[in-house]
């Protein structure tokens, strides 16, 4: 009932393992790559454990995407089973007929069977067992004997055990200390940290086709502390309160719905904190501006640089060393309402968007969201978690989401640079600001405007056409500040480059070009628009 007032097109938050929300933190990422080490030639058994909803069911469904054609493939979801049991649903799940009652030793005779012929046919054959700490320790063993079968090089059958933290005090037992000599890998899921929360959040509401971030920083610590960084109860909590959002007209999501969301979610009490305003925005005051004094006079020796939205050109207002004491605390004075009123006019982010398209030549439209309203005028919306380097090579203006001293969000638009500071818009303030200043108060989240290239390519991967490739290399060679290599094929090389794009920003490095990564590119290769320092040149 929400996603209109959102503009989402889509339930982002749903439980239910939708392979379009797919997210693959570096943990995850981790995590795949130890399995598929795990898979290799000699085969045998791969260990993945984790806490109740860390993603390890994401993990083994990714697995089994990326496994090559020639693999059948056995999965198991309930594994309160005896031997008799376990084995007959292995034959169901491998096509294998059993017949009516049969045997222990009939069901071993025909996997072997089974898994001879496919040998000879040069296909593997894997077993995931999911919830694998609820196995019999007589069922494991039914296991390690059925994997007997070998060649001099590898196993018949691979087994892939994915269970909670109890499955590694199981293979301790004793009577299974040769089964868990046979486990070729082995990997602990941890949950996410808090700035893969922010990702995943944004992932999953970009997703469903909001662009705007939703949560604010203070929203994304809140769920750190109440979910753990459990990806499931990151999902329950954020759709408690994108509906308490909904209920009270409101957005962004803070940190006070996060936690009342906690409270009906989980059964966590929310606690409520007595602030002592006066004694406290006393102390932010003079930490901000005390901080911010550099920012405008640039340590007393240079010029303060401030101008106004209705001024065509920067007023320069000087400060001296040679004023008195008296004076100079006046000045300092005189910067501080400045910053605060320039602050305190810039909670609202609607204002910085409306700055964004404007640079742009653009207006944003009554009734609509500004992405929505820069779709209508041919522009794309792109959000993104960086930091001072990812804005500055990206070279476009961008919205950013700041905090002040006291943690309370506003926001801005970065409208121009040189060397070390930003010309940063804030309301209908614009203010110089240097990279310390920008580093200390920016949140990690950014969005900007650009003009994506007429093209209907969506993918290319590996049977892309030769004028594909050849494109891709061009590009990641560019901004990698390299001279491109004529290519005739996906090769090696070309592949290891684009995953260490995919890594260096964030995206999911399984070296194809999907849409995001496509998008990543053309922003560092678009000639369309505004940039923060024109005519730079190109990476």
């Amino acid at each position: 009932m929400y996603k209109a007032f959102y503009g989402l097109s889509d339930n982002p938050f749903s439980i239910a393992p939708n392979p379009h929300y797919l997210f693959l933190s570096d943990r995850h990422r981790e995590a795949l790559a130890h399995l598929t080490y795990g898979l290799g030639e000699t085969g045998g058994f791969v260990l993945l454990t984790g806490e109740v909803g860390t993603g390890k069911t994401t993990v083994s469904r990714t697995l089994l995407n990326q496994l090559p054609d020639n693999t059948d493939t056995a999965f198991i979801l309930n594994p309160s089973l005896t031997e008799l049991e376990l084995l007959a649903t292995l034959c169901d799940e491998l096509g294998i007929e059993s017949g009516d009652s049969p045997t222990l030793k009939q069901l071993t005779d025909l996997l072997s069977s089974f898994l001879l012929a496919n040998h000879e046919k040069c296909r593997n054959t894997v077993l995931i067992i999911d919830e694998a700490q609820h196995l019999r320790a007589e069922v494991l063993e039914q296991l390690r004997l059925l994997t007997n079968l070998e060649t001099d090089t590898k196993k018949l059958l691979q087994v892939i055990l994915i269970g909670q933290p109890e499955l590694q005090q199981l293979l301790k037992r004793q009577e299974l200390r040769q089964l868990a000599q046979r486990i070729t890998a082995r990997y602990h899921l941890l949950p996410l940290t808090e700035q893969e929360i922010a990702l995943y959040v944004q992932h999953r509401l970009q997703v469903a086709g909001r662009h705007e971030p939703l949560f604010n920083r203070g929203a994304i610590k809140a769920l750190h502390k109440h979910s753990g960084g459990i990806p499931r109860l990151i999902n329950l909590l954020c759709e408690r309160a994108l509906m308490a959002g909904y209920a009270q007209s409101k957005v962004p999501i803070d940190a006070k719905m996060v936690r009342t969301a906690s409270g009906e979610v989980l059964g966590e009490e929310t606690k409520q904190t007595n602030y002592l305003w006066p004694a406290v925005a006393g102390l932010a005051v003079v930490t901000t501006f005390s901080g911010a004094l550099y920012w405008f006079s640039q340590g007393g020796d240079g010029p303060v640089k401030q101008t106004s939205t209705a001024a065509s050109e920067p007023t320069t207002q000087p400060i001296t060393q040679q004023v008195t004491k008296s004076a100079s605390n006046q000045q300092l004075s005189a910067s501080q309402r400045v910053l605060q009123n320039a602050i305190n006019a810039s909670r609202d982010i609607d204002s910085a968007y409306a700055s964004i398209l404007g640079l742009w030549g653009k207006a944003p439209y009554v009734g609509l969201t500004a992405c929505q309203s820069a779709q209508q005028q041919g522009l794309d919306c792109f959000q993104q978690q960086g930091n001072w380097h990812t804005i500055v090579k990206l070279n476009f203006p961008a919205v950013v989401y700041l905090q002040d001293d006291s943690g309370q969000p506003f926001y801005g638009t970065l409208v121009s640079r040189q060397g070390e500071q930003m010309l940063i818009q804030l309301n209908e303030q614009q203010l110089w600001v240097d990279r310390d200043w920008f580093n200390r108060h920016f949140s990690g989240t950014f969005e900007l405007l650009w003009q994506s290239p007429n093209s209907n390519v969506t993918e290319i991967g590996r049977n892309a056409s030769q004028a594909q490739l050849q494109w891709l290399e061009n590009s990641l060679a560019t901004i990698a500040s390299k001279p491109p290599r004529l290519v005739s094929y996906f090769d090696q090389q070309l592949e290891q480059s684009l995953r260490e794009f995919q890594r260096t920003h964030g995206l999911r490095a399984d070296a194809i070009a999907g849409s995001q990564t496509l998008v990543q590119l053309n922003l560092y290769l678009s000639d369309q628009g505004p940039r923060l320092v024109e005519n730079r040149g190109r990476y």
